[in-house]
């Protein structure tokens, strides 16, 4: 596979001298083969995390979850495509567990994987949801797979404020699963006080409870997160839906730490902050290193960044089933995988190719910055094209007189 382009949906030459086209027919013939299924295309991914979590220092690991739409509203071939919102937003619905290692935030691999179309869902996990189940509805089953491969770590589960469900907290802390989610402004108890998240904060402020728990990067700037916890409790009823009607459900109270995180520029203000929830024990993790592996959450977003638009350009494919697009993203998954691995490999060798790659990329980074994910992805695409053709009969002399005789003056 390689970085694709918007103008070219197939694949390019490799490593053989087959034709471009030839190797587009391969790859159909493998994506709508029935015996590749997406559970044994993740399985080298969630082996590669297994072997990372040997190696890492922490006793856990974040699975951070997350959805994004993929848009196919042109693509009249696709015939499973769903009608996400309205009427014009068609394509399919991905959910991502993206793997990140928890001391230093370094996105590991992808380990599970749902996406939506308008007859079911096709999933990595041994039991595929339902096409009706909802976002939060999906998490349970994919945390209670998670523990069940073996990845050595102790999984805490992140997710963003669409996570914030008072019925899932109760349905996660059940199985003894940890979690970190960032929270609406709730109603909690707080000293036998039932009050808002929002009022606890302002409180923690004026009390100059906000401790310094280090720097972060805000739009390219630096600035420095600070943090404050409390212990809350959650014993409101949750709405459920039970044979269709919505119903009230009265759980256990629980006793989750409220953690609050804030990143404050060089002048002393606030340029944002957020309202976290765990059950992660206090003797386990600090408020400071919650905050951080919250912070670690937006490792998904770049990881989507990559996939549709700055490397492979994923909503261009030109698969016609939902089930072809999720194994091409698995396959996909695995050279971001690489390039992870190229970008934390701190020998000169490593060094050299990042160099080498970013340079073949032609792509510009900022100043300071050695390389790019996308940089080293289109890069790495180019030194491959690039062996192959010498490889296969080409030669240095060769290709420098085709270009001095029909290329342009002073090559």
């Amino acid at each position: 596979m390689s970085t694709s382009t918007r103008a070219s949906h197939g694949l390019k030459v490799g490593v053989d001298s087959t034709k471009a086209a030839s190797q587009s027919q391969a790859m159909w013939r493998f994506l709508n083969n029935d015996s590749v299924t997406p559970g044994a295309l993740v399985e080298p991914l969630q082996q590669m995390v297994r072997e990372e979590c040997a190696h890492s220092g922490s006793a856990f690991v974040l699975v951070v979850h997350d959805w994004c739409k993929l848009d196919f509203k042109s693509h009249t071939s696709k015939k499973d495509v769903a009608q996400i919102t309205h009427k014009h937003d068609i394509g399919y619905e991905l959910m991502v567990s993206l793997a990140v290692e928890a001391d230093q935030g370094i996105p590991l691999a992808l380990i599970a994987a749902n996406l939506r179309t308008s007859k079911q869902v096709h999933s990595t996990m041994k039991s595929a949801p339902k096409a009706k189940v909802g976002h939060l509805g999906q998490i349970a089953p994919v945390m209670d797979e998670v523990e069940q491969m073996g990845l050595g770590r102790t999984p805490v589960h992140v997710i963003d404020r669409e996570g914030d469900s008072l019925g899932h907290f109760r349905q996660w802390s059940q199985k003894k699963h940890l979690f970190l989610v960032r929270c609406d402004d709730r109603r909690v108890k707080w000293n036998g006080q039932s009050v808002l998240l929002s009022e606890i904060n302002e409180q923690l402020d004026r009390e100059v409870s906000f401790k310094r728990a280090g720097k972060a990067k805000f739009h390219g700037v630096s600035v420095r997160r600070e943090v404050a916890e409390v212990e809350v409790v959650l014993d409101n009823h949750h709405k459920t839906r039970i044979d269709g009607k919505q119903k009230d459900i009265h759980g256990e109270a629980l006793h989750l730490r409220a953690v609050f995180v804030r990143l404050v520029d060089n002048k002393g203000y606030i340029v944002a902050e957020w309202m976290l929830l765990t059950n992660v024990p206090s003797s386990d993790a600090d408020a400071a290193t919650i905050g951080l592996w919250y912070y670690y959450r937006w490792k998904i977003e770049s990881f989507f960044k990559l996939l549709k638009g700055a490397g492979h350009e994923l909503e261009y494919w030109q698969q016609k089933t939902g089930k072809a697009i999720l194994l091409r993203l698995l396959i996909a998954s695995m050279a971001c995988v690489y390039v992870w691995q190229l970008r934390r490999d701190e020998s000169e060798a490593a060094a050299e190719l990042r160099d080498h790659l970013m340079k073949l990329s032609g792509r510009l980074t900022k100043h300071g910055v050695e390389s790019t994910d996308s940089g080293l992805l289109a890069g790495w695409q180019v030194m491959l094209a690039m062996l192959s053709l010498l490889e296969n009969g080409a030669t240095l002399p060769q290709l420098r007189r085709l270009a001095k005789a029909y290329g342009p003056p002073g090559i």
